[in-house]
């Protein structure tokens, strides 16, 4: 499992859904890749303070955003390593 998370969402800002996951026991080892638009350095700086895996600029254009988003997911699926299951968690 990997989360795509865009940080421009319509009711909260995915930098906090970010910090809810992390905070989470059940969802703080759960890989996420931050896939927007922005090329802010605040935004990227942090996402990685609060504990995203990857920042990825969003193509504008479709077609470039579908191969982005397969790449992604073969990376995070095929070659990743994730970490054991937390004891106590299924």
């Amino acid at each position: 499992m990997v989360v795509l998370l865009d940080l421009n969402l319509p009711r909260i800002n995915g930098l906090e859904v970010l910090r809810r996951m992390r905070a989470d026991e059940r969802t703080k080892r759960i890989p996420v890749v931050v896939l927007t638009t922005s090329n802010e350095e605040r935004d990227v700086i942090g996402s990685y303070d609060l504990g995203a895996n990857s920042y990825v600029r969003k193509p504008v254009d479709f077609a470039q955003f579908l191969v982005a988003a397969r790449q992604l997911g073969l990376y995070w699926l095929l070659l990743n390593e994730p970490p054991p299951p937390l004891r106590g968690h299924s």
